[in-house]
């Protein structure tokens, strides 16, 4: 038995992979720590609870006799790392609590494994020559992009916002750790994730949960700024190749190939609500135009012609269907907006 430490699993994307990680039957005890901020909640993994090699822990990346105790525990010799603050404007008003943990919370993870699995640098203990730990980073550590061209993972970094700095941060430290002490890493960087469990406070939920309530749906500035969707499930496989075919010391790019603007990403969620919940009047009359963020990113896009060329990775769902999918099911799941 294989004991996997998913950091942030009761999160958005964490719960996702979680959920994935069990659909391939694989010999894993799955073991996710989180310590149930505002973006995570059990409810996300109501489908796996009561697995017998499923094990919850509430807890928080940045203590370290908690991680010292699991490592102890269950020998832990896989983890795969989504455990982050990641709302860019919460990062704006206060961004303590995304040092703490996307770059303290990293630190003491990677601690916490150099300790454990090395007898000396660049050499694993016998036990756990085979370990690995995934780190799950984001797109927005390059900055923005104008209208042309596309992040890939020699892109220098430009991070803008107080959150994407934390993450660039954490990128470094994982990258340094590898290349100061040999330990087994691996980063993936990827666009703008949709679908399944995604926090209420985010974009499309939003823009779901506004219409139905027959408020206003606010946009930034014109809604002219891009991002590159990909969706979760999508993502998930893309990091269970990374993690488990992936180089060493390398970071995989993943991304959809969905490049839409903000008003577009509205009127497409307004167009399907339009028949699948229709209201008097057509949902897009609720779109408005707020002030827009500071220090908001144009645009991002991702060539993943990396992860695609080495671990034959690529994305199922184009945006038509995976955005179907997504209002399909909170639609379903109401209670969720």
């Amino acid at each position: 038995m294989r004991y996997v430490l998913v950091t942030g699993g009761a999160g958005f994307i964490g719960a996702n992979f979680v959920e994935y990680l069990f659909s391939l039957d694989k010999d894993y005890h799955i073991l996710v720590l989180d310590k149930l901020t505002y973006a995570g909640d059990k409810e996300n993994l109501k489908k796996v609870w009561d697995h017998t090699n499923f094990t919850f822990i509430k807890g928080d990346i940045t203590d370290t006799d908690l991680l010292q105790s699991l490592f102890n525990q269950y020998q832990i010799s896989n983890i795969v790392h989504f455990a982050a603050e990641s709302h860019v404007d919460n990062s704006i008003t206060g961004p303590e609590a995304f040092i703490q943990t996307n770059i303290i919370g990293t630190f003491r993870l990677l601690e916490q494994c150099r300790n454990t699995w090395l007898e000396n640098a660049n050499e694993l203990k016998e036990e756990y020559k085979n370990a690995r730990f995934l780190h799950v980073s984001t797109d927005e550590v390059y900055g923005t992009l104008g209208k042309k061209g596309l992040f890939k993972e020699t892109t220098a970094y430009a991070p803008n916002s107080p959150y994407s700095a934390s993450k660039a941060s954490s990128d470094f430290l994982v990258r340094s750790y590898y290349h100061t002490y040999g330990l087994p890493v691996i980063t993936t960087n990827c666009s703008n994730n949709y679908g399944p469990y995604q926090h209420r406070e985010k974009l499309i939920p939003t823009i779901i949960r506004k219409a139905l309530a027959g408020e206003l749906i606010p946009i930034y500035g014109t809604g002219e700024n891009i991002r590159d969707w990909l969706y979760v499930t999508d993502h998930c496989e893309g990091i269970y190749l990374a993690w488990t075919k992936g180089r060493l010391g390398e970071t995989y790019n993943i991304g959809g190939k969905n490049e839409k603007t903000n008003i577009e990403i509205a009127d497409i969620i307004c167009d399907i609500l339009d028949k699948k919940a229709p209201s008097t009047a057509s949902y897009s009359k609720q779109i408005s135009f707020v002030e827009d963020r500071l220090g908001h990113d144009f645009r991002y896009a991702i060539d993943a012609t990396k992860i695609t060329n080495e671990l034959n990775w690529k994305a199922k769902e184009n945006f038509a269907s995976g955005i179907e999918k997504t209002v399909d099911w909170y639609l379903d799941n109401r209670e969720r907006l």
